[in-house]
């Protein structure tokens, strides 16, 4: 089965993850089938609007620990950056700046790895059930490779979600101006297509100068470098787990199931 689907409707490129019996974890295939299908409405020039979404109860779980890493006798710090600046940073950056708009809907759990899929879009519908949450801190990380915590809930709020690991709420998260609307479940999809209808009547290169703008305005406040720079802090987790004889997909994976359990 295609872990990601990609249909057209009305102008509005619909991108479902589809790995629904494990939450939409996230393997390395399935990001660059991602990649390619943002490339794909990118450049179809019948598609105004982007729609991401994910089939089933949660949005994503973020990265599958299992499918990540090779045995543990051949991992090196080269190879994770190497790996991790390729799909979780430059394909991050690159939807992020797509020059068209893009709408997150999200459900249920958004984990770690599940930021980094809703947070480059430029609008989040989230269903009321919808939770976000980086909990990386208890593998010894200190936060997922795109850092847009800062950006997207502030710095103080950042460092609480960061610091505990605790799930931000659709209700809470609107509130911070992180999500820019909260429905019932069942509208979910409706809303958000609602959403993108009215977006793709306007003016396509009115768009894209008004996606360029806001964008533009964020870089220059520091979000680009500050999101490279971060990476390589990420990377630093990875480096001393190695340097201390582990890493910690092994070491705290278990911890981190648990407490993503209690929430």
């Amino acid at each position: 089965m295609d872990q990601i689907l990609y249909e057209v409707e009305d102008r509005v490129a619909v991108i479902s993850l589809n790995r629904p019996e494990v939450a939409n974890a996230q393997t390395m295939g399935l990001l660059d089938d991602l990649d390619a299908a943002w490339t794909r409405a990118a450049a179809d020039e019948d598609v105004r609007v982007i729609v991401l979404r994910g089939n089933g109860r949660h949005f994503s779980a973020g990265h599958d620990l299992k499918d990540r890493w090779p045995s543990p006798d051949k991992i090196t710090l080269e190879w994770i950056y190497t790996a991790e600046a390729r799909r979780y940073l430059e394909y991050t950056l690159r939807w992020r700046n797509v020059p068209k708009p893009s709408i997150a809907a999200v459900q249920g759990k958004c984990i770690a790895g599940g930021l980094m899929l809703c947070w480059p879009c430029d609008l989040i519908v989230a269903a009321e059930n919808a939770e976000f949450s980086d909990p990386v801190v208890h593998m010894g990380i200190g936060g997922v490779e795109y850092h847009g915590h800062t950006w997207e809930l502030g710095p103080r709020k950042a460092k609480e979600i960061l610091f505990t690991g605790r799930a931000v709420t659709a209700e809470e998260a609107e509130k911070v101006g992180m999500v820019n609307r909260v429905v019932p479940l069942g509208e979910l999809d409706a809303a958000t297509m609602e959403l993108a209808g009215q977006i793709a009547r306007m003016h396509p290169f009115a768009l894209r100068q008004a996606k360029r703008a806001v964008n533009q305005t964020l870089d220059v406040q520091g979000f680009y470098a500050a999101v490279q720079s971060v990476f390589d802090i990420h990377e630093t987790g990875h480096g001393n787990a190695l340097s201390v004889g582990g890493y910690p997909i092994l070491t705290r994976l278990e911890e981190m199931k648990d407490h993503i359990k209690a929430q």
